[in-house]
């Protein structure tokens, strides 16, 4: 069974990688989500990579705050697509997770999307699109809604403009 691999650096990051699995499971996308830190754990993730294939992984999607090297790790490990959510967990709010995970090397590439929540949700649909590459009923689904969220924006404006008139 083909299936997206969550995998957050700790347990301060479920909160908002919870909007990322939510988002898999309104389109009907199997996944997994585990905590493995690349610094903490890294045997545990290295392992975890190989499992996860094993049982049909087809994309993965690293949280990480901070220093942020867990996708890194996992683009080492592993030639399927990664991509990396940078979260908010240090003074700097973010930006050193986001620098640490869009800055790879040269042939190790990491998609990388916004800080938090919108990364998270992001992540999700990029992992989707990749999936309907060769999936036309997930495909359909993604048009579908982003034909639902046109409609969504011409009766947010209608409803405005009924507002000021």
């Amino acid at each position: 069974m083909k299936f997206v691999s969550i995998i957050i650096g700790s347990k301060s990051d479920y909160e908002v990688m919870k909007s990322c699995a939510d988002t898999l499971e309104a389109f009907g996308v199997h996944h997994e989500l585990v905590i493995s830190s690349a610094h903490r754990s890294p045997d545990r993730t290295k392992a975890y990579i190989k499992t996860a294939e094993q049982k049909g992984a087809k994309v993965f999607i690293a949280a990480a705050g901070m220093a942020a090297h867990l996708a890194g790790v996992l683009a080492s490990q592993t030639v399927k697509p990664i991509i990396g959510v940078p979260m908010s967990a240090s003074a700097l709010s973010g930006i050193d997770a986001l620098l640490s995970t869009v800055q790879m090397p040269a042939g190790m590439p990491v998609a990388t999307v916004a800080i938090g929540k919108a990364g998270a949700i992001n992540s999700a649909y990029l992992a989707m699109q990749i999936l309907a590459l060769d999936d036309e009923d997930l495909a359909i689904k993604l048009k579908e809604d982003r034909i639902a969220k046109a409609k969504k924006v011409e009766m947010d404006s209608l409803e405005i403009e009924t507002i000021i008139d």
